[in-house]
């Protein structure tokens, strides 16, 4: 259990005029334990807060009488203490660390000005921001639905503003020295590029971002809180003083497709000065609008204390991607400077991390069986089985498409159902029609191509072609990434290709391979009157230079074969179970007998687990044992399991019907997956 991370969760929410009720969770996140300590049942935790009391303290400049007081105001109740003590108690026993997330009630808004940082465990007396074991941070909820997906440490990257506008001694402001700040923090960064932005411009910041996907931003400029409102001192297109509303920067922020996952402000004030509506400054409302982790400041930071903090915070995030673990080393650093508490983490990152490490599952972390899967690969014994993760980079991921769609429509049903494109569709047919549905997806699939690609005047219209669409946009992208996923996979020797996408990408690239494949699609609708009898005739023997390409789920160029609402899932899987007989028996022998490669897929999603109930439960696939199987991608998404080991047992649960069937699940992207096969065949060949 070495390593492992408990997580505790303070929820305040308002009990009336003067009370606040303290909710209490914690949980050691051992998946053989799942031990849980929470309030018993009855028993209910108070605080009350003397705000004038605190003010005073804090106007004292005393942050440690400060931190006794809050602490004594929270843990009034000796329920809550005991509590407490026992989950301290069992992450130590585990010899692991502990996660605290305070989260406040937005009816208890007041709260937010206070200074949570300070607050000390009131057994040992130890501050908890400044505890190499405890990983404390602020959570606040946000309104924005987008999941978080984390990206490859590999693949990282950060956008730096410096802002040293010219005349900053005429408002008694210091002045930055920009050079050593850009120095500071690229060395901080190590490993992690940065983009330094030449001037310090508000609209050269939002074109950056518009530009290129930056996981971290980096802003150094003074800030100052008046009138309930931050304002930046950022520079104008001369190198004078441009002081910008925070609000401003939230609203364009917000308003980006692809958004910084970690913010950090090294802005005096950034986060409020702990008087009056702190959720006004420019920190809390970065986290509100959606940012997932903000790192701002709840005071003046003297740049003293910015020296030494930032190095260490960014040092330590490059060694696990934890945020707030990152934090509290470079917090315990700073420790005895007066300022040590003005960073304060917001964060909605339910692991506290930014980046993951690509690679496969299991006690070990590493794929053993490569010679088996290349050697299959080689042979023709591989099979290819697509799913809508390869085209990520034209259209961006589906859930996020059905996202965009239910938010136009106001899907009025359940949160949780807005990003199932299923549930989305089948809502749009039922309320208009199912010709509307197919329309209005077709029009989602335009839109978002245009957003990521740059294409040809004729391909602008309303009712552009998106098959077309979709292959200008991947000819743009062939022509700068070098391991693009149907590239390669078109020099893979598969007699056979099953894919759940709609597109003729991949009949694209195996063209561009020379090769000559043939298209077919599953006859759910029993629509297969236009079918070659040939496909169903056991002479046909697809080959490596004549593949047979088997389409799922319908095409785009036939908007009546798409299975795309929840009705048409649901006859799918009654319709090729009554009609198995009329899948090709190549189809069916490729998917008894051959390395099964999985690309593209998320575990708990419809298209998936409609793949693997539909074709895989068929009999006689019991040679599955003699092959080496692999899912990519097991995309790591910041609002779902970030456990390779327990996605690899869900995946099997699919196929279960002989544990001596063995699948090795790939963490990390489809296009990561391809770039290690690709240079494993290249390095074999």
């Amino acid at each position: 259990m070495t390593g492992t991370i408990a997580d505790i969760e303070l929820t305040i929410h308002r009990h009336d005029q003067q009370n606040y009720a303290v909710d209490f969770r914690y949980s050691d996140n051992d998946p053989y334990s799942q031990s849980e300590v929470r309030l018993g049942a009855g028993q209910a935790a108070y605080a009350a807060f003397d705000f004038e009391s605190l003010d005073e303290l804090r106007e004292l400049g005393d942050a440690k009488a400060y931190g006794q007081a809050l602490t004594d105001s929270l843990f009034q109740s000796e329920e809550l203490r005991t509590a407490l003590a026992q989950a301290r108690a069992s992450v130590e026993q585990m010899r692991g660390s502990l996660r605290i997330r305070l989260n406040i009630h937005p009816a208890a808004g007041e709260l937010n000005s206070l200074r949570w940082e300070t607050l000390l465990d009131p057994q040992s007396g130890i501050c908890f921001s400044t505890d190499q074991n405890i990983h404390f941070s602020r959570y606040l909820a946000s309104m924005d639905w987008r999941p978080v997906r984390l990206r490859a440490k590999g693949e990282l990257k950060a956008l730096v503003m410096v802002a040293a506008p010219q005349g900053l001694d005429a408002y008694k402001l210091a002045s930055v020295d920009k050079p050593a700040e850009v120095e500071s923090v690229t060395g901080g960064l190590g490993e992690i590029p940065a983009t330094i932005l030449e001037k310090a411009t508000l609209n050269g910041l939002v074109s950056a971002l518009q530009a290129d996907e930056f996981d971290i931003l980096y802003i150094v400029a003074h800030g100052t809180f008046a009138n309930g409102e931050t304002l930046l001192w950022l520079e104008n297109e001369d190198g004078a003083v441009d002081r910008q509303p925070g609000g401003e920067l939230v609203t364009r922020l917000r308003e980006l497709e692809n958004r910084p996952r970690l913010v950090v402000l090294a802005s005096c004030q950034s986060a409020g000065r702990g008087k009056g509506d702190v959720l006004s400054a420019l920190g809390p409302r970065l986290a509100a609008a959606g940012i997932p982790a903000v790192l701002a400041m709840q005071d003046n930071l003297t740049m003293a204390t910015s020296a030494k903090l930032m190095p260490v915070f960014f040092s330590e995030l490059q060694k696990d991607g934890q945020i707030d673990r990152a934090l509290s080393a470079a917090r315990g650093l700073v420790r005895d400077q007066t300022d040590w508490w003005v960073p304060a983490l917001f964060m909605r990152l339910k692991s506290g991390r930014l980046w993951y490490t690509p690679g496969f599952g299991g006690p070990r972390g590493e794929f053993e069986k490569w010679p088996s899967l290349l050697r299959g690969i080689q042979s023709g014994r591989c099979t290819p089985i697509l799913g809508p993760g390869l085209n990520d980079a034209l259209v961006g991921p589906l859930r996020d498409l059905a996202q965009r769609w239910a938010d136009e429509l106001q899907y009025p049903l359940a949160a949780h159902e807005r990003e199932s494109l299923p549930q989305v569709a089948q809502y749009r047919a039922v309320d208009q029609s199912r010709f509307t549905a197919e329309d209005e997806w077709l029009a989602q699939l335009r839109a978002a191509i245009r957003k990521r690609a740059q294409l040809p005047a004729d391909l602008g219209g309303p009712n552009a072609p998106v098959q077309k669409m979709l292959e200008a946009a991947r000819q743009g992208l062939v022509e700068k990434d070098d391991f693009e996923p149907y590239k390669i996979l078109a020099q893979i020797p598969a007699r056979v290709f099953i894919t759940a996408n709609t597109d003729e990408l991949l009949e694209m690239a195996l063209r561009e391979a020379g090769k000559n494949p043939t298209t077919m699609v599953c006859p759910w609708r029993e629509f297969s009157e236009d079918a070659d009898p040939g496909l169903y005739d056991n002479d046909y023997e697809p080959t490596d230079e004549q593949p047979l390409v088997y389409h799922l789920f319908g095409l785009l160029s036939q908007p009546e074969s798409l299975v795309l609402t929840e009705d048409d899932t649901f006859r799918y899987l009654i319709g090729i179970t009554r009609h198995m007989k009329n899948i090709p028996s190549q189809v069916g022998r490729a998917l008894a007998d051959s390395a099964l490669l999985f690309l593209g897929f998320q575990a708990e999603e419809w298209n998936f687990r409609v793949v693997m109930q539909s074709l895989l439960a068929k009999e006689g696939n019991n040679l599955l044992r003699r092959h080496a199987h692999i899912a990519a991608q097991i995309e790591p998404d910041e609002a779902r399991l970030l456990d390779p080991g327990r996605a690899r047992r869900y995946i099997e649960t699919y196929f279960g019907r002989s544990s001596d069937i063995e699948i090795s699940i790939f963490w990390g992207t489809a296009r990561e997956f391809m770039k290690e096969l690709s240079t494993r065949l290249s390095a074999q060949r």
